[in-house]
C-alpha cells in the first residue's frame, strides 16, 4: 500500500506547507490552508491507456515544418473575434465568469454550432445530469444528433470517452468538479484542479481536440483555484456582466493564438445568447442629449472600435476629503486628471465630489479615453454640456498636453457611421490619412484648447 502523507495547501495560491498556518506566506490570505492526503507517488502517475499515453520524441526546430493551423469556425463572429480567428485544434480554453452568467448556454450552443456542421462535439457536464442537459437544449432549439452528452466527474472515465466517440470539440462544465482516482483530496481542491487540468492539457495537445473548460469564480471575481491554472490554459476568457440585465461582455484576458484586447458582445434572450454586431449603438441608445457631464469617446477593444458614453457628476463636498468614485475606469486616473485640470486649466475641484462611470458597464483601460474624462469633468464643473454629435479622444499628460493614438483612423471611421459631425483629437494625429466627407477633426495640442472649443463657458 502507497505511503500517505499530510499537506496543507492554499486553496487561492496553490502554495503547500508541512504544517497548518493561519495566513498563507504565498499570498498573505487568512484561513485558505487546507490538509490534503497526497499519496507519495501521485504526482508520477498518469492514467493508462487513453489518448495521453501514447510514447513521444523530440524534433529538431529546424525539420519541423510550418504550417498554418486551421481554425474550426463557429457561427458566432463575435466568439470567432475574441478567439483570434476561431478555434484552434488542439487549445485549452478556460471559460470563467459569475454563477448565471450563461457560459453553459454560450457553450452549449456552440457545441451545438459545430455539431450542425457535421463535426462531432461532446459535452461533459459535472454538475447537471443527462435530463437537466437535455432540458437547456429543448430550450435553445438544439436538435443534432452529432452532440454527445456525458454526466460523468472521473477524468479515467471522461479520457475513454474521448477515445470512443474521437469528437471535433471537447466541453468540460466544469473543472472544479472533475477528479483524478490517484489524487485523494477532494474535487475542486489545488491539487484536484491542477492534476486534471495538467492532463485535460495533455489530452489536448496530443490529440489535436480543443477542450473549453469552465471555471467558476471567486468573491472577488477572479478565477477559483490557483493561478497556474491560467497560465497552463492557451487562452482565458470572461463572460461578464449583470444578471439582472441582458448585455453579456465575453472578454479575451489571455491567448495565445490572438489578441488579448479583443471583446464580444452578446444578448441574453429567451431562446439563448444573440451577438450584438454593432455595439456602439447599443452603448449610446439611452444617451441624454444636452446633459452637462455626458462626453463620447471612440475607445479600441483589440482590433474593434466602440463608441462609449463617459459619464461624470461633479458636486461640492460636504466632508473634509473630497470622494472619488470611478466605474468602469482605473480609480486612480479620475484624481490624477483632475489635478492636471486644476494645475493647467485653473478649474477649483480640490473640495468638490467626483463621481465617473462608463456606461453600458463596459471597462476601458487605454490611455485614449483621457481627453473625454477630463471634457465630462469640466463640462460637469461648469454645467455646461458638450455637443451631442462631438467625440474627444486624447492621452493627456501631466503638464496638459493632448498626446498621439493608435489607430486614429478606424475610431474617426466607426465615428462617421454612428453619424457623429465632429471629433476632436491630437494635433499630432492629422498627418498622413483623410476624414471622412462630413466629418469636421479637430486637432488639439492641450486640454485647455479642447475646453475652449468644446465646453462653452
Amino acid at each position: 500500500m502507497a505511503k500517505r502523507k499530510t499537506k496543507y495547501v492554499c486553496q487561492d495560491c496553490g502554495y503547500e506547507s508541512a504544517k497548518w498556518m493561519g495566513k498563507c506566506p504565498g499570498c498573505n490570505n487568512w484561513n485558505t490552508m487546507t490538509e490534503e492526503m497526497m499519496a507519495g507517488n501521485s504526482g508520477q502517475q498518469r492514467l493508462s491507456g487513453g489518448i495521453g499515453s501514447r510514447s513521444v520524441k523530440s524534433e529538431k526546430i529546424t525539420s519541423i515544418e510550418s504550417q498554418e493551423e486551421p481554425r474550426i469556425t463557429t457561427n458566432m463572429e463575435e466568439l470567432n473575434r475574441v478567439l483570434g480567428g476561431g478555434i484552434v485544434p488542439g487549445s485549452l480554453v478556460l471559460v470563467g465568469g459569475d454563477p448565471g452568467i450563461g457560459k453553459s448556454t454560450l457553450l452549449l450552443q456552440i457545441s451545438s454550432q459545430l455539431a450542425g456542421k457535421g463535426l462531432p462535439v461532446l459535452y461533459i457536464s459535472g454538475e447537471e445530469s443527462t435530463r437537466q442537459t437535455k432540458l437547456r437544449a429543448d430550450r435553445l432549439g438544439i436538435k443534432t444528433d452529432l452532440l454527445y452528452v456525458l454526466s460523468e466527474t472521473n477524468l479515467y472515465d471522461i479520457s475513454r470517452q474521448i477515445e470512443e466517440v474521437k469528437p471535433s470539440l471537447v466541453v468540460i462544465d466544469s473543472i472544479q468538479t472533475i477528479f483524478r482516482e490517484e489524487v485523494s483530496s477532494a474535487p475542486g481542491s489545488v491539487s484536484q484542479v491542477r492534476e486534471t487540468t495538467s492532463e485535460l492539457m495533455k489530452i489536448a495537445k496530443t490529440s489535436g481536440i480543443p477542450i473549453f473548460i469552465v471555471g467558476h469564480v471567486t468573491k472577488e471575481g477572479a478565477i477559483a483555484g490557483p493561478r497556474l491554472l491560467e497560465h497552463m490554459v492557451d487562452a482565458v476568457l470572461y463572460f461578464e456582466g449583470e444578471r439582472h440585465h441582458t448585455y453579456r461582455i465575453l472578454r479575451g484576458v489571455k491567448n495565445r493564438f490572438g489578441s488579448t484586447h479583443e471583446m464580444g458582445i452578446f444578448e441574453m434572450k429567451e431562446e439563448g445568447l444573440r451577438e450584438v454586431m454593432n455595439p456602439s449603438e447599443i452603448f449610446l441608445e439611452e444617451r441624454s442629449e444636452g446633459a452637462a457631464g455626458s462626453t463620447v469617446v471612440a475607445s479600441m477593444e483589440g482590433t474593434r472600435p466602440v463608441l462609449v458614453e463617459i459619464q461624470a457628476l461633479i458636486s461640492p463636498s460636504s466632508f473634509g476629503n473630497p470622494r472619488r468614485m470611478a466605474t468602469g475606469i482605473d480609480n486612480n486616473r479620475v484624481p490624477l486628471l483632475m489635478a492636471v485640470l486644476e494645475k493647467r486649466v485653473g478649474l477649483m475641484l480640490q473640495n468638490q465630489d467626483a463621481y465617473i462611470k462608463v456606461a453600458g458597464g463596459v471597462k476601458l483601460d487605454e490611455p485614449a479615453i483621457d481627453l473625454a474624462i477630463a471634457v465630462s469633468i469640466a463640462s460637469s464643473f461648469r454645467d455646461q454640456p458638450t455637443k451631442p454629435d462631438d467625440i474627444f479622444i486624447g492621452e493627456v499628460g501631466l503638464t496638459g498636453e493632448i498626446r498621439r493614438v493608435s489607430r486614429i483612423e478606424q475610431r474617426v471611421q466607426e465615428a462617421a457611421k454612428l453619424g457623429f459631425k465632429r471629433v476632436f483629437c491630437p494635433a499630432k494625429n492629422l498627418d498622413g490619412w483623410k476624414a471622412p466627407e462630413g466629418l469636421e477633426i479637430v486637432g488639439v495640442n492641450t486640454v485647455q484648447e479642447a475646453l475652449d472649443l468644446g465646453v462653452s463657458r
